[in-house]
């Protein structure tokens, strides 16, 4: 072989190598899509308490992102949601909100990951609002990261806190949470991951239902 003809041959190896090692970035692209939640606008009730019973909660099933549906489970001014296709039945398999009294904001990033002309919401970042138990007019700011349910698996849950105060880049703290550990997180196996500001993340719950 050869000069030429070995020069040839390692410039084409080299070639397909990089295609190899580019080609599950070119294969796999995560973007972001935006859409708003509000109660009167973008949700229908289907389970509420009875005005005789005396209690406080409602279910509501809202518009997501194209056929993935959010779902807001409300009780003594907390809310639990759901992001994407749930278990079958009324509720999320589980109760996950603040301790505090909370509200979700209007707006939702679903992350998205396109391979092709296909993409699928995979995680989700929300801003809530908690009270701070130490001064109740002030209120503490989460961006809560959770996992979508699939159409297969029906499984989603929080999976990170970001809070808010304190963190000035705090949206790309939540980014990061949801495409590194959002896609393989096992709701009630694994940790939500936290991130802390210049005030503590308010106590949380989660309740198996």
């Amino acid at each position: 072989m050869n000069e030429f003809a070995r020069h040839l041959r390692q410039t084409v190896l080299t070639a397909l190598a990089g295609l190899l090692l580019a080609a599950p970035a070119a294969a796999q692209e995560i973007s972001s899509a935006y859409t708003d939640l509000v109660i009167e606008e973008h949700c229908t009730t289907y389970a509420e308490a009875a005005p005789d019973e005396g209690g406080d909660w409602a279910n509501l099933v809202c518009t997501g992102y194209r056929g993935y549906p959010v779902f807001v489970f409300y009780g003594d001014a907390r809310e639990s949601l759901f992001y994407g296709f749930p278990p079958a039945g009324d509720l999320a398999p589980a109760w996950e909100s603040f301790d505090g009294f909370n509200s979700t904001g209007p707006k939702i990033e679903w992350r998205l990951e396109t391979r092709g002309d296909r993409s699928v919401p995979f995680a989700t970042i929300h801003r809530w609002f908690v009270s701070d138990p130490d001064d109740p007019d002030e209120q503490v700011q989460v961006l809560v990261v959770a996992k979508v349910g699939q159409p297969q698996e029906r499984d989603g849950c929080a999976v990170g806190y970001v809070v808010a105060q304190g963190n000035g880049d705090a949206n790309t703290k939540a980014r990061r949470v949801a495409d590194s550990v959002a896609r393989d997180f096992v709701c009630g196996a694994d940790q939500p991951s936290i991130e802390q500001g210049s005030v503590a993340l308010p106590s949380f719950t989660r309740t198996e239902n």
